[in-house]
């Protein structure tokens, strides 16, 4: 039987176990990336494991998060500590102004048929050239580096058949919000979306990387597109087609599931606050008055997206609506070096746009928060709740088609409204500037790795009790993000320093949790469906293990944070039941008797509640490394024994 291109990108990377759905197999990593809001706890986490050299094709520490130096010194201390790691341990160095490095690795070190791991969970964007790209926590990119496998459960693989042709004023950005419309944002978990069909033709590779990178918000374990002619055109245009080998599914491949999208029938979309998800078409809600766009993010940061958003500008004589302030991030050095040579740049600051550095900025909630109860449409790819830095912000999510429209008009306003559509074709050749990339030094001796007083000693975890006791500090409902948890914004520049950064845990929804925890001697969470979807931040399972929290129950977990959760040796477990869910209250006394036994066994998790003497059976599917690593305390002390 033949064999899809997720199957070959898995299979060709196997280190140990069965191609088998369900069963946890270990791969081979080529390439690594960080980028500063979590490498400095990855590189942290690398130095403990005492690997003198990165052991990977090739691995990159991106600065793209926290470019803003302000309040302090500790963003700038971080950035030092960062490049002379980096250069010590073998590691390019993606300098602050480079862009976004999900936009410049596609760019300029993306090769179709490697893997790459990224502690970002936007990593997939590559995908977009063949590539396997897998968003994962720090930990999990430290070991891969220090050349270890990753580990993931051997996936179902979903069919997006694409046929037909997008109309003009649609884009990439309406395919995957129309995906997510039918799918949701747990739609995702255990599989891989593979893209197929004779409409991938017609997508250009920023185009496909549009739809890897927002593949994220449909949990999915990865993206991925085929390695084909159009693929090998972009390699060739940024200089590397030495780079490309074809990659595509066999004629009689299979797949679990099948989704077909005629592209000639999808519209201009939109998803409405606060949830990705929660998508409907643009003329559903046009007329709705703007007060903020922004235009950006490594979702649609590409030459082809701003030049598209200046031609509208441009053509039109427009000029962006006085009641509107709009700003647009570069995606990347290269694309605003050729927006200036090709006065895009010149047209969007004539029309009143504001242009900022070419990094994540906004989409974090690094500046531009919107007004109280303000309406805000991003060109970005989450609109959770208080994550623009604004916590009645109403943030939508569309194509830059879209955000053009509204920062004419200054109401939603369907861009097929605005007449000829601008064709904006990939260049033959990009701009070539790799100067803002430092290589490692050959000499690594010679190298002193600087370190500020914000970066602190990574906290230690210990090993699984056989029985753990506390109360319940809190308790959720769905979908807890990962900002819910830790939220990002300025809480960022705490990253390399977990006892601060602990603080901010849960804060948004209660303002005293790292006190009560601390207060408690830590203590169990209790959550809803989806516990954990968002960012990979591995913070938010790194703070909550600082502060005691022993296990997080809930109805079911988002792949990248259960996969933290395990690394930091805090347990994950989920209702058999999940109206038992309803039968505990926040404040009761829980009890997890013999877990050791259980774990090791494969035996069924017992809950106690003390507080009224009800019993629960609880799962948790680990695999045995997961059942070891739990025992052990967490990945950094279960890889250290190993060692040893």
């Amino acid at each position: 039987m033949g064999k899809n291109v997720a199957q070959k990108l898995i299979d060709s990377h196997l280190v140990s176990g069965e191609a088998v759905q369900g069963k946890e197999v270990n791969i081979r990593i080529d390439q690594t990336i960080t980028q500063d809001a979590t490498g400095t706890m990855a590189y942290l986490q690398f130095e403990a494991m005492g690997v003198p050299r990165v052991k990977t094709k090739l691995s990159v520490s991106y600065v793209d998060h926290n470019t803003l130096q302000y309040g302090g010194f500790e963003n700038a201390d971080d950035h030092r500590f960062l490049q002379t790691l980096a250069s010590k341990y073998g590691i390019y160095f993606s300098r602050p102004g480079n862009g976004i490095c999900h936009q410049v690795h596609l760019e300029r070190f993306g090769v179709p048929g490697q893997t790459l791991l990224g502690s970002d969970s936007h990593t997939p964007t590559s995908g977009g050239i063949g590539m396997l790209c897998i968003g994962a926590g720090g930990l999990d990119v430290a070991v891969a580096m220090g050349g270890g496998a990753f580990s993931l459960t051997y996936p179902k693989v979903v069919l997006v058949n694409l046929k037909g042709k997008l109309k003009p004023w649609v884009s990439a950005k309406d395919i995957i919000l129309e995906l997510l419309r039918r799918m949701t944002v747990k739609g995702g978990v255990g599989k891989i979306i593979e893209y197929g069909g004779p409409g991938v033709a017609s997508l250009t590779v920023p185009e496909r990387a549009t739809i890897t990178n927002m593949g994220a918000e449909l949990g999915a374990t990865t993206s991925v597109f085929p390695s084909d002619g159009v693929t090998k055109d972009f390699l060739l245009a940024q200089d590397r087609v030495k780079d490309w080998s074809e990659l595509v599914a066999d004629a009689d491949a299979k797949y679990d599931e099948h989704i077909d999208i005629d592209l000639a029938k999808v519209e201009p979309m939109i998803a409405q606050p606060h949830m990705p998800d929660k998508v409907c078409k643009v003329s559903d809600i046009e007329g709705m008055k703007v007060d903020q766009v922004c235009v950006g993010s490594c979702t649609n940061s590409s030459y082809r997206d701003l030049m598209v958003v200046s031609d509208v500008f441009k053509k039109g004589g427009h000029k962006v609506h006085p009641e509107v302030s709009m700003t647009v991030s570069p995606g990347s050095k290269q694309v605003l070096d050729m927006l200036a040579l090709n006065k895009g740049l010149s047209h969007l600051i004539e029309a009143g746009a504001r242009i900022l550095e070419s990094a994540c900025g906004p989409c974090i909630g690094n500046g531009q928060s919107p007004p109280s109860g303000g309406v805000s449409l991003r060109t970005f790819n989450r609109n959770f709740e208080g994550r623009s830095g604004t916590k009645d912000g109403k943030v939508y999510l569309c194509s830059p088609e879209v955000a053009a429209a509204a920062a004419i008009y200054g109401v939603v306003t369907d861009p097929r409204k605005l007449g000829k559509y601008p064709k904006i074709a990939q260049p033959k050749k990009f701009l070539i500037d790799d100067s803002m990339v430092i290589a490692p030094t050959k000499d690594p001796s010679k190298v002193n790795v600087m370190r500020g007083p914000n970066i602190q000693p990574l906290p230690k975890a210990v090993a699984l009790a056989d029985g753990l006791k506390g109360k319940v500090l809190i308790k959720l409902g769905d979908n807890i993000t990962t900002d819910d948890i830790t939220p990002a914004g300025t809480w960022l520049k705490y990253r390399s320093n977990v006892p601060k950064y602990s603080e901010s845990v849960f804060s948004q929804i209660d303002a005293k949790f790292h006190e009560k925890a601390k207060a408690a001697g830590g203590g169990f969470v209790l959550g809803g469906e989806n516990y954990g979807q968002g960012s990979s931040r591995e913070h938010a399972a790194l703070c909550p293990m600082y502060l005691g929290i022993k296990a997080i129950v809930a109805k079911s977990f988002a792949r990248i944070h259960k996969d933290n959760l395990v690394n930091f040796g805090i347990l994950p477990l989920t209702f058999e039941n999940p109206a038992d869910y309803d039968a505990i209250a926040a404040g009761d006394e829980l009890e997890l008797p013999g877990l050791k036994a259980a774990l090791s066994s494969g035996g069924q998790v017992i809950l106690k509640d003390l507080a009224n003497g009800k019993q629960f059976k609880l799962k948790h599917g680990y695999s045995p490394r997961q059942v070891d690593t739990i025992i052990a305390g967490g990945t950094l002390n279960y890889t250290t024994a190993k060692a040893k």
